[in-house]
């Protein structure tokens, strides 16, 4: 049922056009999307390829990439996306772990790729890729259960684990969120996202196949590229924060842009918090309120602002149909309205398991089948979720207080000098941890940085939640995804100014 639903559009409305590329004016029909991946299928199994087996993909954004993972679908074969920004021992590591047979690049990573892995077959992509594919086709069904894709974790806390995700989940839970965000085969995505994560693979491609909308890939983000698509009739928009404020830079030095922007019809926000700043900034740009929502690798997208209703800044909305997700104490108890715990998921968008690893897939769950996130949260009395951060760096133990990183982040992301802001927990022999921020805050030094964000914390945070010192980067640390890198923070050399102390010390 939900391996069909995949290739539905492509049966019912051949002729409606579904990805085009708006760097070089290619384009292609959902018809001849499912042709030619037809053909590709057909040419893996020439090379004996198929059902269980594992093909590795690293290559810039294309609509042939789209053409060979649905070409993997119809095969059975399973499809393993890569990074583009990783390096040789990133590579070497997945490769080996996903037992991949073969690889797929370009000329842009085909000599990293036999750098990491020299006896691994590859195929290299180019203007002469399809002429290549075999013209005998192949297609067959599958079992909803199957594995459709392996899915590498950012690797915040160690190396990747490959997340193994059946048809069943990454067909019903993009319908579901698309269902909910009222996708229709009128609308028209401009997707600028990578094409190797969750975000733009799952719910953009796979919205679209699902959907019938048309979707305009772009190589890479580009403030202006976005205005001009939304000009020439694009309707949604994703993207993550780092986007938004690029995208509010713009909108500052170009402010007749904002009209450009406002015929759109949806914009929404994933992959890490989104300031209320931020938001608060575009509502009054655009007069669009943008829809958070939240997920990972391991369940999909669990939990959504509504498209109709409070869209509520701060907050991820709540549960997606199909999943059922709990904020839960230590011992496993649900948390009370308000109460800070961590996020557990259950329901039909979980992943099989982590590849090769039935240890850490087990040790991942709970009794009754939930998936324990990492993830702090709070539910308030009407469930609404805001997400505090992770458990391992955004909730930081100072004074017997559990403070929560996100909460202090939030607030001192609003000066005027702070351009972007990540406050972490660093021992400290008395307080256990000592609270500090990396901070980008271009013409500024740290000790006036110190100042004015102590001033500022006075104001509006209790005595406990103070930072007690900055340092002043140019940028913050992150991964290839685009993810802080928190714990690579806690050894930067931090000016600690004049001491503050916390007024008391409580239990907890």
């Amino acid at each position: 049922m939900w391996f069909e639903l995949l290739l539905k559009t492509a049966q019912d409305l051949p002729d409606r056009l579904a990805f085009s590329e708006a760097w070089s004016g290619r384009s292609v029909t959902f018809g001849s999307l499912l042709q030619r991946a037809e053909h590709y299928a057909g040419a893996l199994r020439l090379q004996g390829l198929g059902p269980g087996d594992t093909v590795a993909m690293m290559a810039g954004t294309s609509i042939d990439l789209v053409v060979v993972l649905l070409g993997h679908y119809l095969a059975g074969v399973v499809h393993a996306p890569i990074n583009t920004r990783y390096g040789t021992e990133e590579v070497r590591h997945i490769l080996i772990d996903s037992g991949a047979r073969l690889v797929l690049t370009d000329p842009d990573f085909e000599d990293l790729i036999r750098e990491a892995s020299p006896g691994l077959p590859q195929v290299l992509m180019g203007p002469d890729f399809e002429a290549r594919l075999s013209t005998a086709g192949f297609s067959q069904s599958h079992d909803d259960e199957d594995i459709a894709l392996l899915i590498y974790t950012s690797g915040t806390t160690g190396k990747s684990k490959g997340v193994e995700l059946s048809f069943r989940s990454v067909a019903s839970n993009i319908k579901a969120l698309t269902d909910l965000w009222e996708w229709t085969a009128e609308d028209r995505l401009v997707l600028a996202l990578p094409l190797f994560h969750v975000h733009g693979l799952c719910i953009g491609v796979h919205g679209a196949l699902i959907q019938g909308c048309s979707v305009e890939l772009q190589r890479r983000f580009d403030p202006s590229d976005i205005v001009a698509s939304i000009k020439q009739g694009a309707t949604i928009f994703m993207g993550v924060p780092t986007m938004y404020a690029m995208l509010l830079d713009h909108l500052r030095a170009h402010p007749e842009a904002a009209t450009d922007l406002s015929w759109a019809r949806l914009f929404t926000s994933g992959s890490a918090a989104l300031s209320a700043r931020h938001f608060e900034e575009f509502l009054a740009f655009t007069n669009h309120a943008i829809l958070e929502r939240y997920g990972m690798s391991e369940t999909l997208l669990t939990l959504s602002n509504p498209y109709r209703g409070e869209r509520r800044p701060g907050t991820v909305g709540r549960p997606v149909d199909g999943s059922e997700v709990r904020v839960v104490r230590d011992d496993g108890s649900t948390c009370d309205p308000c109460e800070t715990g961590q996020i557990v998921v259950r329901g039909t968008s979980l992943m099989t398991g982590y590849r090769g690893a039935p240890a850490q897939t087990a040790e991942a769950f709970t009794e009754g089948g939930w998936f324990l996130t990492g993830d702090i949260a709070e539910v308030s009395e009407d469930g609404y979720f805001k997400i505090l951060g992770r458990a391992s760096t955004d909730i930081i133990k100072s004074g017997g207080f559990k403070i929560s990183a996100r909460e202090i982040e939030d607030l001192l992301a609003g000066h005027p000098w702070v351009r972007e802001i990540a406050v972490i927990g660093v021992p400290d022999d008395v307080w256990g941890e000592r609270i500090v921020a990396a901070v980008v805050a271009p013409g500024h030094e740290a000790p006036e940085v110190l100042h004015e964000l102590q001033t500022l914390g006075r104001e509006h945070l209790a005595d406990f939640k103070q930072i007690r010192g900055v340092v002043v980067v140019q940028a913050l640390l992150r991964n290839a995804m685009g993810k802080i890198q928190k714990h690579r923070m806690k050894d930067f050399d931090f000016y600690d100014g004049p001491a503050l102390q916390p007024l008391g010390i409580t239990e907890s």
